[in-house]
């Protein structure tokens, strides 16, 4: 009977540790991602888990013909690594051996192996399986790998607890028409549009909690910020003071996540020539403040008196660009027929909320504010809208038996990613964009 130990053998060198290993032969793993013929030698490119790596072939030093190779084998290769002065890595990758353990059965449907990867958006994700191996392609989801660990880094740090929650569900928690339904064993169910209820419900267990997870929203945009399907960072915290409490709590996050990639990421941000924002306060003004000097400024009528236009979120970006040199602002105040039923009506003026949204370089990344916690102020508000209470008696057993002041927030991560990198589309920093039209790869 043979015994797993729970120990792996370390047969190869990663690439971060090469320069610890100058004047050593080492083997080294990864798949050939290009290879550049000279008169007398070739340059090898291979793509390992996170850098590429630049070895030379040459007939004098390297015992196999250069046709063995090709691109996209993956490959073991053994190596000398001569010390370099002139290189920027400080060493060559002279090849010695390589050992393919397996090569493409044809040639790719669109060349990956350039400094971006020339095709419409279209093919690009068409063929996402082979297009994220292209460098910058990749790089995108390591940086929003970057984010989500400095978010639960952060999050930790201030006792935060991470939960994990249901996403098939009895009811919608926003409602309206914007949710999958499913068969559910005969039983009609929904998709989860948000942990709404559940985060909610845990800051009466926890205090602070939190959860990175996906959601769905039926909405039958075709736009370049939607999605059906996308990550939402969420959390809720107990015992606030104010909804101004959370916007607090997400600066600091956000300080902390961009502290967080400018020393983990440093590649990454290099690749994708990312400009990473220097937080040190963000502004906050409210919704209707908001719309009216967006409105004077730019000569331009209010048509929406209750949501923001895309086209309006552009210019209030400019405006407080402009302003303050901040590339984040607050909207608070969201009118109360805008917002969620469990929005915490603002007791100063009823038609407003004590909630907020987040905008970063013109787009809105997040949506927050204060919940309500009594249960016949919740109630009341239920039943104003025509809402029947009855169906929504689990989620409001936490009112019934006691819930401290609480509130939270939910920032879209493909939003945020994308913003950060000042693409055009999100789903550009989608790994597997789910939209009205696509369901593959």
């Amino acid at each position: 009977m043979k015994s797993i130990v729970g120990a792996i053998e370390k047969v190869t060198v990663e690439a971060e540790e090469l320069v610890s290993h100058i004047g050593e032969n080492v083997r080294i793993h990864g798949s050939i991602y290009k290879i550049r013929k000279m008169s007398d030698f070739a340059f090898v490119l291979l793509r390992t888990k996170r850098n590429v790596v630049q070895c030379l072939y040459s007939e004098e030093i390297s015992k196999f013909p250069l046709g063995e190779l090709k691109e996209e084998s993956s490959v073991i290769i053994t190596a000398h690594v001569k010390a370099e002065e002139r290189s920027k890595t400080g060493y060559d990758l002279q090849i010695l051996e390589a050992e393919v353990l397996s090569g493409p059965e044809e040639p790719g449907p669109v060349v990956i192996n350039n400094k971006y990867v020339d095709a419409s958006m279209e093919t690009l994700l068409n063929f996402r399986p082979i297009t994220l191996r292209n460098e910058k392609e990749r790089a995108v989801f390591k940086l929003q790998e970057g984010i989500t660990y400095g978010i639960r880094e952060f999050l930790k740090q201030e006792r935060f607890t991470e939960i994990h929650t249901p996403k098939i569900v009895y009811a919608g928690a926003e409602g309206g028409a914007n949710i999958f339904c499913l068969d559910y064993f005969g039983r009609e169910a929904y998709l989860a549009q948000s942990p709404q209820f559940y985060k909610q419900m845990m800051a009466g267990v926890y205090e602070r909690v939190f959860e990175i997870a996906p959601v769905f929203r039926a909405e039958k945009h075709d736009t370049s910020r939607h999605l059906n399907e996308y990550i939402s960072v969420d959390f809720e915290m107990g015992f606030i003071r104010s909804f101004e409490d959370i916007m607090q709590m997400e600066t600091m996050m956000l300080k902390f996540v961009m502290e967080y990639l400018n020393k983990e990421y440093v590649n990454e941000i290099r690749l994708l020539k990312a400009v990473i924002p220097v937080i040190k306060e963000i502004p906050a003004i409210k919704f209707k403040e908001a719309k009216e000097l967006i409105s004077k400024e730019y000569n331009r009528p209010v048509k929406d008196f209750d949501d923001f236009e895309p086209e309006e979120e552009k210019l209030l970006y400019e405006l407080i660009k402009r302003k303050t040199g901040s590339e984040f602002v607050f909207v608070t105040h969201y009118p109360s027929q805008k917002r969620p039923f469990y929005a915490m009506d603002n007791q100063e003026n009823k038609e407003e909320t004590l909630s907020f949204d987040l905008l970063f370089r013109g787009l809105e990344i997040t949506t927050g504010g204060q919940r309500i916690h009594k249960y016949k102020e919740q109630t009341e508000k239920m039943k104003s809208r025509g809402m029947n209470v009855e169906l929504f008696g689990t989620y409001l057993m936490m009112h019934k038996y006691g819930m401290p002041p609480h509130g939270g927030l939910g920032l879209g991560l493909e939003r945020f990613t994308s913003r950060l990198l000042e693409q055009e589309n999100v789903r550009f920093s989608t790994l597997f964009p789910r939209d009205i039209n696509r369901l593959t790869p």
